[in-house]
């Protein structure tokens, strides 16, 4: 009976060291350099409206009216999504992490305002190799979301 229990203690550490590994470490490279996010790496697991290659690219979102109005639909968007936490918050950058139900895994979405009516996007996994297409398709789902906020035109 006492090996038994102890072999399931051992079982429940093992599967919360993993679960709690599956968040990895922030990166290095989260934030802006010279008015950039940082590029996507070869991996799969990431898109970036700001250059990268047909598999990694995204188009930025377009956007009317002042850059703080946009910042905060943005805020508010993400804020109404399961597993998020905003990290960090500048005048022009947004940092959010996404965590996943399940496994705990992290990824590190990034907004940033230019001068200009567009919001750049980057959404990366921290760890693992391919994300199946999520990063893409949350940050489509943030794009519809935004949109829907903005006002629509009367004169239709």
């Amino acid at each position: 009976m006492k090996t038994d229990a102890r072999s399931m203690n051992a079982s429940i550490l093992l599967a919360g060291a993993i679960l709690f590994g599956c968040a990895g470490q922030p990166p290095g490279t989260i934030g802006l350099d010279n008015g950039r996010l940082a590029p996507c790496s070869g991996k799969p697991n990431c898109v970036i409206s700001q250059g990268g290659d047909s598999q990694h690219h995204i188009d930025p979102i377009a956007y009317e009216g002042d850059k703080i109005g946009a910042m905060e639909t943005v805020k508010q968007v993400v804020q109404e999504m399961a597993g998020t936490r905003i990290v960090t918050q500048t005048d022009r950058y947004l940092h959010v992490e996404f965590r996943s139900k399940i496994m705990g895994f992290i990824d590190d979405v990034e907004f940033f305002f230019p001068d200009t009516a567009i919001i750049h996007m980057r959404s990366a996994s921290r760890v693992g190799y391919f994300d199946f297409g999520v990063n893409r398709k949350r940050l489509e789902q943030i794009r519809q979301r935004f949109q829907e906020r903005l006002p629509k035109d009367d004169k239709a």
